[in-house]
């Protein structure tokens, strides 16, 4: 046994208690549906909202996360949500700015969303995150947003980059940010970053349980190394990320995320392969 597998034996050991406190408190611990972040087919979604959508359900996606594009819903999210029930997906959540969440638009943006069935608002990059003492000022404007979201039955999360892994591990601005935000606040890894930055995603997940609600599975490579970013052609630990996500995450949503396309691949393949490669682990990986 390697140091990293004792590591996470003990971690695992560790939050054995609050994986069981989750239970009892009613989350659900099956194993999370698979989403897309439709960033990820960004271009191919303006050609053809609808049809990509579509195309995304046939693959097996179960739900989406948006990314500001609606097509021709943008003014419409009962219509919108028609469209999603037709196609079998789910709201997964949406990246929403600060600027959408201020009390100008507070209302409008909730509602827009609540209609949509998304319970899942997260902020998808901050300049503040860049360092301890901007996190530490942006922490309490989630904080304060997390109070307000509750009440509509949603909540507020953080996605982050690589400047929120900046650092030593439990002082990085992630480590601020997970601190001083309210446990029902969401921390969305982006499991890309985290690895290019040198950090350890599976750890970060043991290192703050319940709070990993949606996660992003990103293949990416740090400077110096070699690959296909498409998942499982890559070295990320996907089946032992997944477990983590299982015992203490209470995951709801793992979304495949792609941002970049090799070989002169398409958007929308890229993302089929990266679902296949998931899939592919997935099977190998015990029933939760």
């Amino acid at each position: 046994m390697n140091k990293q597998t004792m590591l996470y034996v003990l971690l695992a050991a560790t939050f054995g208690a609050a994986s069981q406190a989750l239970a009892a408190a009613g989350v659900a611990e099956a194993s999370p549906r698979i989403g897309v972040q439709l960033w990820s087919v960004k271009d191919e979604i303006k050609q053809d909202f609808e049809g990509t959508l579509t195309k995304i359900a046939g693959l097996g996606f179960q739900g989406v996360e948006f990314a500001g594009e609606f097509g021709p819903y943008k003014s419409n999210p009962a219509a919108l949500r028609s469209f999603l029930d037709k196609n079998k997906l789910q709201c997964a959540g949406a990246h929403v700015g600060f600027d959408q969440l201020a009390d100008a638009r507070f209302e409008a943006t909730t509602a827009f969303y609540k209609t949509l069935g998304c319970a899942n608002l997260v902020i998808p990059m901050d300049a503040r995150g860049a360092s301890v003492e901007g996190s530490t000022a942006m922490s309490k404007e989630l904080s304060a947003l997390s109070g307000k979201l509750a009440p509509k039955g949603m909540r507020i999360g953080y996605h982050n980059h690589a400047q929120e892994m900046a650092g030593e591990v439990g002082s990085t601005p992630w480590d601020v940010i997970a601190r001083n935000t309210p446990k029902a606040s969401i921390m969305q890894q982006d499991v890309g970053w985290t690895t290019h930055v040198g950090k350890d995603p599976v750890a970060y997940v043991y290192k703050y349980p319940g709070r990993t609600v949606s996660t992003h599975y990103k293949a990416k490579f740090a400077p110096g190394t070699s690959g296909t970013p498409i998942i499982g052609q890559d070295r990320t630990d996907w089946a032992g990320l997944t477990r983590a996500l299982r015992e203490v995450g209470a995951t709801q949503w793992i979304i495949v995320e792609q941002e970049e396309y090799p070989n002169g691949m398409g958007q929308l393949d890229t993302v089929a392969a990266s679902l296949k490669g998931l899939k592919a682990v997935l099977a190998k990986m015990p029933p939760k």
